[in-house]
């Protein structure tokens, strides 16, 4: 009995010294060396039980204060945050949106412990484009505004932004060539 209760302390004493706040079965198995998937399944949903971990959606576990920018983007991988949630932090645009956009592989809208996620389908050659994606931690990728105001442009055409003064020219010049786009090129000279 000894031996189980120290088994079940090492793999909560080891999540809890993870930098990461969100994981999935198979970032615990990779951290804990536990290669039975079922025996770490019941242990994991036995600290969900005792509120030592929580389950928000199947197959994540969290801290009980994890970040919901790092659930985010584990939700469906690959995927970075970007769109209003980047453009509303810089200044670029002033109204406000509570919601978390992200673009991934998929169109989703998801409600998950009173955070709206809001997920944008998005070409797999920019998806996985790293120019002007940043890695926050080990999970976390955000797009700098530069990226965001492209992405926002790309995915709904021309728009107004209600401050561009926040946004580096050089820096969109930059990215501008991934998207490979005549039309988004035009928009954004005319924009500027």
């Amino acid at each position: 009995m000894f031996s189980l209760r120290n088994e079940k302390m090492d793999l909560i004493y080891t999540l809890y010294n993870d930098d990461r706040t969100v994981f999935r079965l198979k970032d615990v198995a990779m951290l804990t060396g536990e290669t039975s998937f079922n025996l770490l399944n019941m242990k994991l949903h036995y600290y969900v039980r005792t509120g030592r971990l929580q389950n928000p959606r199947k197959g994540l576990y969290c801290k009980p204060k994890y970040n919901p920018l790092e659930l985010a983007c584990r939700i469906y991988a690959p995927s970075y945050i970007s769109l209003e949630y980047v453009l509303q932090r810089a200044g670029v645009i002033f109204q406000y949106d509570s919601r978390l956009t992200i673009l991934s592989y998929l169109s989703r809208d998801l409600e998950i412990e009173n955070h709206l996620l809001s997920f944008r389908k998005i070409k797999n050659e920019l998806l996985i484009a790293q120019q002007g994606v940043e890695q926050h931690g080990n999970i976390t990728t955000i797009a700098i505004p530069e990226r965001a105001f492209l992405d926002m442009v790309y995915l709904n055409g021309a728009m107004y932004f209600d401050n561009l003064n926040p946004l580096k020219k050089n820096v969109v010049e930059e990215i501008l060539p991934i998207y490979h786009s005549a039309t988004l090129n035009k928009q954004v000279q005319k924009i500027f």
